[in-house]
């Protein structure tokens, strides 16, 4: 529906899983409206109890829901707890879709992955690639949890009629990220790497595989105004790609997050270890065609990363 329009001014906006990196990134683009936005700790809520959850919810009223909240990790992490994947982030979703239905929330925009496409999906992946192939079984666990997200906006969409949106983000970094090298993407792996390299005086940092598989990457800030673009001015079934639009090889990111980081050392690549996919870039062709494009080069949004890291690292000795 191009013509659509949803004024945020006076709205009582939810955003769950507002200290993550994208919630956090929420929180900074919401500031900027005329809306009062609603947020809950987990120590206040536990978003796996649904009974807690429909409270808090009925309590609240919130106008609309942006549903940022997931257990989320590497390919390492996704390996190892495969259950806890799939199962904590199918009963965050239910819980928060089904508490927002039952207290007349109107408006709700769920946050999905780029992970839910085939694994060997055409390139640039459009939005109707999904569930025409089989799934990157590192992470399908989590991939499958969010299918599952996706179909009960529609579900409840085409059931309720109420008004409930998908947007599916590329690889995501920028301040908050998580930079545990045993649970961290890739982004935050290297920043953490090459830190270290440089500050040890080591004469070469790793990558794994060949460093040929091509990712693409978006900014938080970037990814945060896509999201209120589209609470703001979409409403349809399909969901809708949020990315960058143009990737990069793993050695070309390594080499520029070494360049802006200032490690001078070598670049050295562990081909025992997996590649991966060897493409994964998703067409965001319908989300501009609405009007919204990235503004966060990869070089800047890298240097920022980076600042955010410098700033925890600094915090954290004191």
């Amino acid at each position: 529906m191009s013509d659509f329009t949803y004024d945020l001014s006076g709205k009582r906006i939810f955003v769950a899983g507002h200290r993550g990196m994208v919630g956090s990134a929420l929180i900074r683009r919401l500031s900027t409206e005329n809306c009062d936005i609603l947020t809950v700790s987990r120590t206040e809520l536990d978003l796996l109890d649904q009974t807690a959850v429909h409270a808090w919810i009925e309590k609240s009223r919130p106008d609309a829901v942006i549903l940022a909240a997931a257990k989320v990790g590497g390919i390492v992490a996704n390996d190892r707890y495969p259950a806890d994947f799939l199962y904590e982030n199918l009963i965050i979703e239910a819980n928060i879709i089904h508490a927002a239905y039952r207290a007349d929330v109107s408006r709700l925009l769920f946050l999905g992955s780029s992970c839910i496409y085939p694994k060997f999906a055409p390139q640039p992946i459009e939005e109707s690639a999904l569930l025409t192939g089989p799934l990157e079984p590192t992470n399908e666990w989590y991939a499958v949890a969010k299918i599952a997200g996706i179909k009960l906006c529609q579900a409840y969409r085409k059931q309720y009629g109420v008004d409930y949106i998908s947007a599916m983000p590329t690889n995501l970094y920028g301040p908050g990220d998580n930079y545990d090298l045993q649970s961290s993407h890739v982004i935050p792996a290297l920043i953490r790497k090459a830190h270290e390299a440089k500050v040890a005086a080591a004469p070469s940092m790793e990558i794994w595989g060949t460093g040929t598989p091509r990712r693409e990457f978006l900014h938080a800030d970037d990814c945060a105004s896509a999201l209120v673009h589209l609470l703001k001015s979409y409403s349809g079934t399909e969901h809708v790609n949020v990315g960058f639009g143009e990737d990069i090889t793993i050695e070309d990111l390594a080499r520029l997050v070494m360049d802006v980081v200032g490690f001078e050392g070598a670049l050295e690549k562990d081909l025992s270890k997996p590649d991966g996919t060897p493409r994964k870039l998703m067409s965001n062709d319908k989300l501009r065609a609405m009007g919204w494009s990235p503004e966060i080069g990869l070089r800047d949004g890298l240097a920022d990363a980076y600042r955010w890291f410098l700033s925890e690292q600094s915090s954290n000795s004191r």
